[in-house]
């Protein structure tokens, strides 16, 4: 097979966020790989469309089939216009503008065996049995892996064969493992003992290690790798070190993957032999008989030239008759599998098989798509070897009516493929709806494509809002699939779009009946008199497509608050998630809340400052240096320049430091670019040399003995890459803070270090400066006034240019050498400092098809509990889950029962009633005898108030009284007021349902 000539020149900025799940390695493989992709249907249309995102080097289509109406429900890359035409030659050139990096070709003739020989990986979609097991044979004579991906209505096949030799390099997501060695004994075994006890639990798994900065015992630094065992007491046994020199301090371990091999047999013997991933027996059996109908399927269409016609109940009384006469399914051992078919499932699948809907296409493509990448990459491991998914749980419930054939025949228009499935009634109903969608990145722009194709809103003069506040960047380019690299303001004098109006723009394109309002707000507590009552009113249900669990639970609360569906998605790498919240039937949105969710909490100061023990304490010291050095220092000094203050009078030693760190060694304001060196070369000095001294001078010996670490200082050395990156990075910085011109030229920095004394800023390390000292730094200040304002910097992670990320790394780095702690590379840096959440489109579209099929039981008649479903999936370790809600939980006080979903209503009533009023009503109707009453945290009522003030108040219209405390007026077309109650006989456990008194 043929591989493109990888370029050296790999986009980091386009796929920044898929270098962290995939890693450089695996990327440079999926630029040289050359797909071919037969079937351009809804499903083929995925896997092109997440391909190209990705990067992959050259995608070749095919499909001469003309273009149907029953295309148009899932295929996104055709329209009306091209009914009539091939369906590869149509979509080709919209795929093509996906990535301009992707070579997209057609082939037009039938599949050869010797156009194979061109690919390293051959994917089928809505193709025939015969052609499936033809291609399939000749594909794993000559190691070229195979896939079969299908759907037949609200059930998906994927099959995979990547040969019986096919070696994956690196199997799992996670990186790997490393830690902090705390000892080593000389001995057989040599013991090693690891600094971190949370480290000690992750390495119980690990088999193979290497090692790297040990000091003393370097025969371990680079060996090749060894294999480890953990003891009873947290130790690892890591073989023969008996020779080896003494440990004395520091080193890494690191954990070492072993590649597996992966056996997959051809498809004519995994027809009768699946193989099927499943999470429990009861799946497994699911599985067979799905695999069963679909062999079904295959021999209907063989016999009648068609497919079963939508809800036909002969059609697919026949396909149940071809499924109990096929030949038995076989164990791994050759023996028939002992078990029943199930006749029900295969019939509902024959009944429901001739639609094509846009979820299932994007659930299925993505794994489909995903499976490329680990055949091109050998990274994660593959399917064995097939997949079934199924959403039949989207039908009516037992004991409802299903859809009838009259409902379900074709009408001539692009939702047929979807009408095949649900019937027109429901299609109608569908196109009636009015959502909000929020949030329009990479899951966004997946769900917003998903309600056009659906046809979600197409009749509603409201149809779709989607909001969102941000602008479109390069990044989101290879997942955000309704952006073009013209949106981003490249080629444009105006600035970059934003994501809101362009995916409105897009998705008019797809489908002109949807009308899609952009709005460039955030939803949150601040935009509450754009998204108040009279626009909730009008809302049938919300979609949100987040990424942080604050923004998560505001959302929830305002669908509670006005009792709307949520449907919710989000993604971490390969990792994706899609849950459903409806009111009175499910549980409310239950995410990591702001007290819990750790990811953005800062570490205990002097944790950072004096006692770090792990590459996050390391890179939160530097990130927090960025700050103080080039934007707190900045603003400050500017402060201090208007004001001409004294600095006897400057409010404390925090903001004398901030003041001089500008001047830092110099005397003068920096002129020049050497000026800038001098001055980082003396905050370097400072930071990993006179400042570690004194730390460890300071606190002596019995402070520092373990389990602290006591920091080593360093020697500056200009040979050293990280010493030459902080110097380079923090004079770049300097020089932009005073808008003096900067350098990239590291031989001729390198050449002035060595010419230039290392500066003495023992004077600076003081964290009290005394008279003398104050008087000193008031005069260079002095001089710092003359000339303009400094500019301080605001980091920004996400231009590679600009020094940032490059201070920080090796700022983090340095200091990380000081204590013996293992560092953290560019790469890391910038995802743990820019908080930057791996993503990639498979995991995107996969999502966005979960919460579609939820969509539709939500946009149908009323369901139970059992209809919906949460799902899990995580692609690199081929993990599929699907599972009931909650119910909502259910609270008591005395007679009263309520959920989450349950505000007490009380009309305003007219006229207007008062506090008295509602209180006594508050009594009589719910027997709540309340003894405080707030509204927003503002206290309108309590028993503990004076009765002068208690009867001043009950006199008051509840309007009146809620204004006279918060002295806010009510806001526009405000419907009701939330109220908090408190009321005798309340335990410590009582939480009391909000008061909704409607205006």
């Amino acid at each position: 097979m043929d591989v493109l000539e990888t370029s050296k020149f790999l986009d980091e900025e386009l796929y920044s966020r898929q270098l962290y799940v995939l890693g450089l390695p695996a990327m440079q493989k999926l630029q040289g790989a050359k797909v071919l992709l037969s079937g351009l249907q809804g499903l083929g249309a995925e896997v092109a469309k997440n391909l190209v995102l990705m990067g992959v080097g050259s995608l070749t289509l095919h499909d001469p089939h003309p273009t149907c109406w029953s295309d148009l429900a899932a295929q996104f890359f055709l329209s009306e216009n091209d009914l009539g035409k091939s369906r590869a030659e149509a979509s080709q050139e919209l795929v093509a503008k996906l990535n301009g990096d992707v070579q997209v070709c057609v082939h037009t003739d039938d599949i050869t065996e010797d156009l194979l020989l061109d690919f390293q990986v051959v994917v089928l979609t809505a193709s025939d049995l015969e052609e499936q097991l033809k291609v399939g044979t000749l594909c794993h004579k000559h190691g070229v892996c195979f896939l079969v991906a299908d759907t037949r209505g609200l059930v998906g096949q994927l099959f995979c064969d990547f040969g019986e030799n096919f070696i994956v390099q690196d199997p799992t997501e996670a990186e790997p493992l490393t830690a902090a060695i705390q000892h080593i004994s000389q001995g057989s075994p040599g013991i090693l003992t690891l600094r971190e006890e949370d480290d000690t639990r992750n390495f119980r798994d690990v088999d193979l290690v290497t090692f790297s900065g040990i000091e003393g015992m370097v025969e371990l630094n680079g060996c090749a790798p060894r294999p480890t065992r953990m003891q009873q007491d947290g130790t690892l046994e890591i073989g023969d070190t008996t020779t080896f020199s003494c440990y004395l301090r520091g080193g890494v371990v690191t954990e070492v993957k072993s590649p597996k091999t992966v056996s997959h047999k051809p498809l004519d013997a995994a027809l009768l032999q699946p193989c099927v991933v499943a999470q429990s027996p009861q799946e497994v059996h699911r599985a067979h008989s799905l695999h069963q109908a679909f062999r079904a399927l295959h021999t209907f269409q063989d016999l009648r030239g068609r497919p079963p016609k939508p809800w036909d109940p002969v059609d697919a009384d026949k396909v149940v008759d071809l499924a109990r006469a096929l030949e038995p399914l076989r164990r791994a051992d050759g023996k028939p599998l002992e078990e029943p078919l199930d006749e029900v499932l295969v019939r509902t699948v024959a009944l429901s098989s001739a639609g094509g809907l846009s979820p299932m296409a994007a659930m299925l493509g993505a794994v489909a798509a995903q499976e490329v990448l680990k055949a091109v990459t050998r990274k994660f491991m593959p399917l064995d070897q097939w997949l079934y998914f199924d959403a039949l749980d989207c039908l009516p419930e037992d004991g409802e009516s299903l859809p009838n054939p009259e409902d379900c025949s074709p009408r001539g228009c692009r939702y047929d493929g979807q009408i095949a499935v649900f019937g027109a009634g429901f299609q109608e109903k569908l196109s009636r709806q009015h959502y909000l969608l929020v949030g329009a990145g990479a899951i966004g722009c997946e769900l917003l494509k998903g309600f056009a194709l659906m046809g979600l809103g197409a009749t509603s003069s409201k149809g779709v809002t989607v909001a969102d506040m941000d602008h479109i960047e390069r990044s989101n380019l290879s997942r955000q699939f309704l952006f073009r690299l013209q949106d981003i303001g490249l080629f444009l004098l105006s600035s970059q779009r934003p994501k809101a109006e362009v995916a409105a723009e897009a998705a008019y394109r797809l489908n002109s009946d949807v009308q899609v309002t952009p709005l460039n707000y955030p939803l949150d507590p601040t935009t509450e008199h754009i998204y108040g009552d009279d626009f909730f009113s009008r809302v049938d249900g919300v979609v949100a497509a987040l990424d942080s669990f604050q923004a998560r639970h505001y959302v929830a609360t305002r669908c509670i608050h006005y009792l709307k569906p949520l449907l919710e998605a989000g993604t971490q790498g390969t990792r994706g998630s899609a849950s459903v919240f409806i009111p009175h039937v499910t549980e409310n949105y239950r995410g990591p809340t702001l007290a819990t969710a750790s990811e953005n909490a800062p570490y205990p100061v002097c944790t950072v400052r004096y006692l770090p023990t792990k590459v996050e304490h390391t890179l939160q010291w530097a990130r927090d240096e960025f700050e103080g050095l080039f934007c707190l220092s900045a603003k400050t000094i500017n402060c201090y320049q208007q004001a001409r203050t004294s600095l006897v009078d400057t409010d404390g030693p925090q903001l004398l430091t901030l003041l001089k760190v500008v001047p830092g060694v110099l005397r003068e304001r920096p002129q020049t670019w050497q000026d800038c060196v001098v001055w980082a070369l003396g905050q370097w000095q400072l930071c990993f040399y006179y400042g570690i001294m004194q730390l460890v001078l300071k606190d002596g010996a019995r402070f520092w003995a373990a389990p602290n670490l006591c920091p080593q200082p360093l020697e500056f050395d200009a040979t050293q890459d990280m010493h030459l990156l902080y110097v380079l990075a923090a004079a770049n910085l300097y020089a932009q803070m005073h808008g003096l011109p900067g350098s990239q030229d590291k031989p001729a920095l390198r050449e002035m270090l060595t010419l230039l004394p290392l500066p003495d800023p023992q004077h600076l390390a003081s964290a009290e400066p005394g008279p003398e000292k104050v008087q000193e730094l008031h005069k260079a200040l002095q001089v710092w006034s003359v000339g303009p304002p400094l500019q301080p910097l605001t980091f920004e992670k996400d231009d590679d240019s600009n020094f940032h990320v490059d201070f920080v790394t090796a700022a983090a780095s340095l200091r990380a050498q000081n204590y013996g702690i293992p560092p953290a590379n560019r790469a890391q840096c910038k995802r743990i400092v820019g908080q930057i959440i791996p993503a990639i489109a498979t995991a995107t579209a996969a999502v966005a098809g979960l919460v579609g099929l939820e969509l539709y039981k939500v946009v149908g008649r009323p369901r139970t509990l059992s209809a919906f479903r949460h799902s899990y999936l995580h692609l690199a370790e081929n993990y599929f889950s699907r599972w009931i809600p909650r119910a909502p939980a259910v609270q008591t006080f005395h007679h009263l029962k309520w959920t989450c979903w349950d505000p007490l209503k009380v009309p305003a009533g007219k006229p207007e009633r008062t506090l008295k009023s509602l209180l006594a009503h508050l009594q009589e109707q719910y027997g709540l005898k309340v003894k405080m009453l707030l509204q927003e945290g503002a206290l309108l009522y309590s028993v503990r108030s004076s009765p002068e003030k208690q009867a001043q108040r009950l006199s008051l219209r509840v309007t009146e009284l809620v204004q006279q405390v918060t002295r806010q007026m009510l806001k526009p077309g405000q419907r009701v007021l939330v109220l908090e109650l408190s009321c005798e006989g309340e335990t410590d456990n009582t939480t009391f349902p909000p008061l909704h008194y409607k205006l």
